[in-house]
């Protein structure tokens, strides 16, 4: 099994010494959350599963993949993910510009973890339609793919047309991984088939199995399966998510900012991770 840290769960002062001591105790990645702006109307904040939006407009929001990109130059070992970046609120040539430049600083260490999004607020005030966000998403992911990947690109589809472009440096790994976010029938579809891997919500042992169930993994290729599992109660519990296809767990083994590094260690010692 494979750890993952969630950056976006403490304050953003400590997520240098977190992603270091994460870094140096044998974690494999770590994850920064992200939106574009928040709106001071909070009726357009209706969180999935909760009357609660958890949205401050005041909160501090920082570009994700440049906050990694500033993190690769603080680590040597870990995987630097977004859980999620909202690539489509974006013209594809940002966002594909963006993590190709964390792969190339990082040395291949980005991943992409995308989603459709849920906050109305933000795509309104950025004038891109809430409701077409599902299918721009695909299409910015098909761009992206061959921005990667191929010398030139040309393209015309529903929301993006541009002429032929030349798009460099390509990203070190010969394909980015892309895992894809969201728990309803569409997102688990677009992770199957346009994703390397599908990321979750929080969850337990038991809440996941019926999204596990109808994300339906490919077998023919190479998939990953990422949960967040903050209520992860001892090692025992791992082979479980183990046999339900599960290759990473994002933990939280602390509940305040100061007590992260300490959780940490604590964590790595009792779940066997190999310092470095």
């Amino acid at each position: 099994m494979k750890y993952g840290v969630p950056l976006g769960l403490i304050h953003p002062a400590a997520w240098k010494d977190v992603a270091v001591a994460a870094d140096e105790l044998g974690f494999e990645s770590v994850w920064l959350p992200e939106h574009l702006v928040f709106t001071t109307d909070l009726s357009t904040a209706t969180y999935p599963g909760g009357a609660n939006p958890g949205i401050r407009p005041a909160t501090p929001l920082f570009d994700a993949p440049a906050y990694l990109c500033f993190l690769a130059a603080c680590t040597r070992h870990v995987l630097l993910g977004t859980a999620v970046h909202l690539f489509a609120l974006r013209h594809p040539f940002v966002s594909a510009r963006a993590f190709a430049t964390l792969d190339v600083v990082s040395g291949g260490r980005a991943v992409c973890g995308v989603g459709a999004g849920w906050y109305r607020g933000e795509w309104e005030a950025a004038g891109v339609p809430f409701a077409e966000r599902g299918a721009r998403l695909d299409e910015a992911l098909a761009v992206a793919r061959r921005l990667w990947s191929e010398p030139v690109v040309s393209y015309s589809g529903r929301f993006y047309d541009f002429p032929e472009v030349a798009f460099e440096p390509k990203p070190v790994q010969a394909r980015l991984p892309v895992l894809c976010g969201g728990e309803s029938a569409a997102a688990l579809r677009r992770a199957r088939t346009l994703g390397d891997g599908w990321i979750s919500m929080p969850h337990t042992l038991e809440s996941v199995r019926p999204q596990l169930k109808a994300l339906r993994p490919p077998a023919d290729r190479d998939f990953s399966v990422t949960v967040h599992a903050y209520q992860l109660a001892s090692p025992e519990e791992v082979p479980d998510w183990a046999a339900l296809g599960v290759d990473r767990l994002i933990v939280r083994p602390w509940s305040r900012t100061r007590d992260a590094v300490s959780g940490l260690t604590a964590f790595a010692a009792a779940y066997g991770l190999l310092p470095r």
